[in-house]
């Protein structure tokens, strides 16, 4: 089933200059190996649809079933030069839990929020 990564991670984030640091933590272990396969670097970038004009790089911290993506060039030049107040680190870090994941039915019961998903959400595929 599709859902998204707000019901199974949540997002610190950081900025400095025109660079933005996104954390993405995941609520449950059996959740972090579906972000490392699925949450890419790559994709992570594309989902900005360029608003990130730089670099992405995704470090992986496995004992906290964590991931560090540090976006260079994902400010408008520095939160200070940039009349676009959207592009601020937390901005970015609450856009990207709409990204979109495959979850096996089998872990439905362990997403967060769960019962909030819509019955298109929660059809499996």
């Amino acid at each position: 089933m599709q859902v998204k990564l707000q019901h199974l991670a949540h997002t610190r984030s950081g900025d400095k200059g025109n660079t933005s640091n996104i954390a993405v933590f995941a609520y449950e272990p059996e959740f972090y190996p579906l972000l490392k396969a699925q949450l890419t670097a790559e994709r992570f970038k594309a989902f900005y649809r360029g608003v990130i004009k730089g670099e992405v790089l995704r470090y992986e911290v496995d004992n906290l079933e964590a991931m560090n993506f540090v976006c260079h060039g994902a400010l408008g030049g520095g939160v200070s030069r940039s009349l676009c107040l959207d592009n601020y680190g937390k901005a970015l870090s609450a856009a990207v839990l709409g990204f979109e994941l495959e979850v096996p039915e089998a872990l439905r019961a362990k997403l967060h929020g769960a019962h909030l998903l819509r019955p298109a959400e929660a059809v499996a595929s």
